[in-house]
């Protein structure tokens, strides 16, 4: 056989040399089809995480899925559903679901108009000015004299800012003149041995810093402006000695954590320097948290932060030696030790489970009825169901997500399970379905079981303050003080778990804690303190700045 490449030149190849050729073409073209695929999957990774990062630092922090228009038909003009979602029309036969769905619009209307401040509270100080004419008590136009025949009151909420003042001890010597016995006064307890802050100063250093997250460096230029001239260093020791006395009080804070049947645990980064002589690393504040509110429970809440230089699974395993019951967390693999020998039950997070279907959510666009929007869809049915049952009891709860609650967990595996078949094993949307059904029974756990929730937001809740507050003063300086910030945080997001002010709550346990005795410190607890602080019995949850 012939094969002319140009004039003049003639090339012989057999039949064989020929089909060699052509299957050698033929994989080269294959193998750059496969590294394509490869890139392209690589790059929908890439935008997946890109989209990821762009909305963490510029976005919008609300993952609330935005219902879309129904498609009309171009016959008929009837609403027709996305192809493959669960269709929420209502039933034909009259005007309730309309009825019902305006109702509801105007109760979410309702529920978003912001009231203000109509009325002054009552419980604040008045300073009352009185206006009066100009020319005092007689007419102007007679000069007869004017009596009172009413008033016209308007109030102004003003604020003076906060200000210093000096605390003088004085200890009287008295002296008997008959056996020449002197007999003085016991010198008053400080907070902290031989600190020239009292308790309020140290309450408002505390709760500035880690309540309202302001740095210290920024405290000092406050004082400053009161001509109240403190170093940076040392207002930084009296945190660290006002942690290491408060330290007590918090451990009994997670003993009590620890007694319940589950807890919420997660964790965050936080940026240590390391101290004198190390390097700057990422440490961990890990966080449980106690609240059984969701399931009807009347024990008080409260929130127990730890502090670790890495992120080792060791440290969990060591926080939970004394635990026994449910762990509702994320799937970090470090937990994974915990859940060997079925002491500690794993209860999965939904919102996790969402969040990967959501980041792929955006980067699309947010267009609906792709996958991504599907998947979306079918989990909102089961926060749907989880708002109906909270705040019910643990077995009104499981009842009720026995009846509705299974079946959209059963019709949405299978719907992964085919969906997972269809698509690129390295795609963005195979490795969120892939999270689902790999922690599948932890993530169904909470059907058979009503005190387990379906999502882990208690404990991200808990770790929001941490969250603010890290990028107002950047890091910690040293281990230890990551160790006095997982104190200060337990006291302060315990307190707003019970609706107890901060400020007022650790200005009182400063005053009292450096000589109460130790085997009572239970007595010093959030809860058994609130009656003392409050006015009203009614607890309400209490902003940290966050």
């Amino acid at each position: 056989m012939r094969v002319s490449f140009a004039p003049g030149k003639v090339m012989c190849m057999t039949w064989d040399e020929l089909l060699a050729s052509n299957a050698a073409l033929s994989g080269e073209v294959r193998r750059s089809h496969e590294a394509l695929k490869i890139a392209q999957l690589t790059i929908d990774k890439m935008k997946v995480e890109l989209a990821y990062l762009r909305r963490m630092k510029y976005g919008r922090s609300s993952e609330r899925l935005e219902q879309p228009q129904p498609q009309l038909e171009l016959v008929g003009g009837q609403a027709a559903p996305l192809a493959g979602m669960p269709s929420t029309q209502a039933e034909p036969g009259g005007d309730d679901g309309q009825k019902s769905n305006v109702s509801s619009l105007e109760k979410a209307r309702a529920k978003r108009q912001r009231p203000g401040l109509r009325e002054m509270p009552e419980h604040l100080p008045r300073r009352t000015v009185v206006h009066t004419p100009l020319g005092g008590c007689d007419c102007q136009a007679c000069g007869a004299g004017l009596r009172e025949i009413g008033q016209d009151v308007s109030e102004v909420l003003d604020y003076e800012p906060g200000t210093f003042h000096v605390v003088r001890h004085v200890r009287p010597k008295l002296a008997c003149a008959g056996c020449h016995t002197i007999s003085q006064a016991l010198a008053p307890s400080r907070p902290v041995d031989r600190c020239m802050a009292g308790a309020g100063l140290l309450t408002h250093i505390l709760v500035s810093k880690f309540a309202d997250h302001t740095p210290l460096y920024r405290l000092c230029q406050i004082f400053g402006r009161e001509d109240i001239e403190l170093g940076r260093s040392t207002i930084t020791d009296w945190v660290g000695q006002a942690g290491w006395l408060l330290t007590p009080l918090a451990q009994a804070i997670g003993r009590y954590v620890l007694k319940a049947a589950k807890i919420h645990g997660d964790d965050t980064p936080i940026r240590s320097l390391g101290g004198k002589g190390k390097k700057a690393h990422t440490g961990r504040l890990w966080v449980y948290v106690r609240d059984d509110r969701p399931s009807g429970d009347k024990s008080p809440p409260a929130v127990w932060f730890q502090y670790s230089a890495d992120r080792k699974g060791e440290h969990p395993v060591r926080h939970l030696k004394n635990f026994t019951g449910i762990l509702q967390a994320d799937a970090y693999a470090g937990y994974n030790a915990l859940y060997e020998g079925g002491r500690i039950t794993e209860a999965g997070c939904w919102s996790h489970a969402r969040r990967k279907v959501w980041d792929i959510h955006i980067k699309q666009h947010g267009l609906p009825g792709t996958l991504a929007h599907q998947a979306l869809v079918r989990i909102g049915e089961v926060f749907k169901v989880e708002a109906e049952v909270n705040g019910r009891s643990a077995l009104r709860r499981r009842r009720m997500r026995q009846t509705r609650t299974a079946p959209v967990l059963k019709e949405l595996k299978d719907w992964m399970t085919q969906t997972l078949a269809q698509v690129s094993a390295k795609s963005p949307m195979a490795l969120a379905i892939g999270y689902s059904l790999s922690n599948w029974t932890a993530l169904t756990n909470f059907v058979d079981d009503g005190r387990i929730d379906a999502h882990n937001n208690t404990a991200e809740r808990a770790l929001r303050g941490v969250a603010i507050g890290r990028k107002n003063y950047l890091h910690v300086g040293s281990d230890a003080g990551g160790n006095t910030a997982a104190v200060i945080y337990t006291l302060l997001g315990t307190a707003r778990l019970n609706g107890i002010n901060p400020q007022r709550y650790l200005h009182y346990v400063l005053e009292r804690i450096a000589e109460h005795p130790s085997h009572r410190i239970d007595e010093l607890l959030p809860w058994a303190v609130a009656d003392k602080l409050s006015k009203t019995t009614d607890a309400q949850v209490l902003p940290m700045a966050a």
